[in-house]
């Protein structure tokens, strides 16, 4: 499966119902794949990451508010406030995932989506995120 190419389904989706007024569901779905030839493991993925992100929306958005310090999640850019989303959905709920692999993935698609600052802004949340959920665990 091409995890990477999932990921950046799942940001768009996630990008579009930030706007919309619209649940993540079978009619949504349908419509994003309509024109687009993927795998069905590629979508499968996508679609959990957007469901789960969705799901724990408040839970995700308090603690990357936590961990962006001096920064409100609605002032800062869609794309990337979107990338922080998904990513944080696998850090805080997808346990199979390290967080090594979560984060470098964030990275290069804010580099492919977003403005070059946008990388290490990125980079800076998720690991304060990684490494502050990594110390409750303990």
């Amino acid at each position: 499966m091409k995890r990477r190419k999932a990921r950046e389904y799942a940001l768009q989706m996630l990008f579009q119902l930030d706007f919309a007024d619209e649940e993540a569901g079978t009619p949504f779905f349908s419509r994003f794949w309509q024109t687009l030839d993927e795998p069905e493991d590629v979508r499968e993925f996508a679609q959990e990451i957007v469901i789960g992100t969705r799901k724990h929306m408040k839970e995700i958005d308090a603690v990357l508010a936590q961990s962006a310090e001096n920064w409100v999640l609605d002032r800062m850019a869609a794309v990337d406030r979107n990338i922080l989303r998904a990513a944080a959905y696998e850090l805080l709920y997808k346990k199979d995932i390290p967080p090594a692999v979560v984060i470098n993935e964030a990275i290069e698609i804010a580099k492919k989506f977003s403005m070059k600052e946008s990388a290490p802004f990125i980079n800076g949340i998720l690991d304060r995120l990684a490494r502050e959920n990594r110390a409750e665990k303990k």
